[in-house]
């Protein structure tokens, strides 16, 4: 079975069930202790882009959001050694959608969407994402940089996840002065199947 570990702010690990380790949006919190074969960065912001706390494998593969849409609008899919990594938009007044994904992994049967920085999307009013059956979907909530709680319980509903995990919860406006979760923000997620996990805290997927 694999394995989230949520680090706080927008940043969590997974270690599947071949103990293959996946890092996404690098920053908060602990758990950089084992060694990545993936980093995925959904957009250069500092918040999201602390590789060096990230001991890397000698394979490691880092993906950051440039690689998952090289040119605007052409979103590419990796698929490594049991991993399937799809990007797909994120955007809003903060966050070009040039510059910016969302990304969808497939690994041990698991869907999981991990939303990067973002507010609602025309990928998600579409109900392309709905079509994907996702399992999982990590949305932030900060209201300043990203949607509030209202919105992405909203999204959350148009994205239809058998869970939602909320995120991002805190603006971050001092990379060095960061307060990486606020419960009582999760806790206005007001949607079906939401699971809060604190820093620190793990979920069987």
């Amino acid at each position: 079975m694999a394995r989230m570990l949520y680090q706080g702010h927008g940043s969590y690990r997974f270690t599947l069930r071949n103990g293959r380790v996946i890092y996404v949006d690098p920053f908060a919190g602990e758990g950089y202790d084992r060694p990545a074969d993936f980093i995925l960065v959904t957009h250069e912001h500092p918040d999201h882009t602390m590789l060096d706390r990230v001991p890397k494998a000698d394979d490691c593969l880092i993906l950051r959001a440039r690689d998952f849409q090289p040119i605007a609008g052409a979103y590419q899919t990796f698929s490594r050694r049991g991993v399937s990594m799809r990007a797909v938009p994120a955007c809003n007044d903060n966050h070009p959608v040039e510059e910016c994904v969302g990304v969808v992994l497939e690994f041990d049967g698991v869907k999981f969407y991990a939303s990067g920085d973002t507010s609602t999307t025309d990928f998600m009013r579409n109900g392309l994402l709905a079509k994907m059956n996702l399992d999982y979907a990590a949305l932030p909530g900060d209201g300043f940089y990203n949607m509030g709680p209202a919105e992405a319980s909203e999204c959350a509903r148009l994205i239809g996840a058998r869970h939602t995990i909320p995120v991002h919860l805190v603006p971050v406006h001092d990379v060095n002065d960061a307060v990486i979760f606020d419960r009582s923000t999760a806790e206005q997620f007001d949607v079906e199947g939401r699971i809060i996990l604190e820093p620190g805290q793990e979920l069987d997927l």
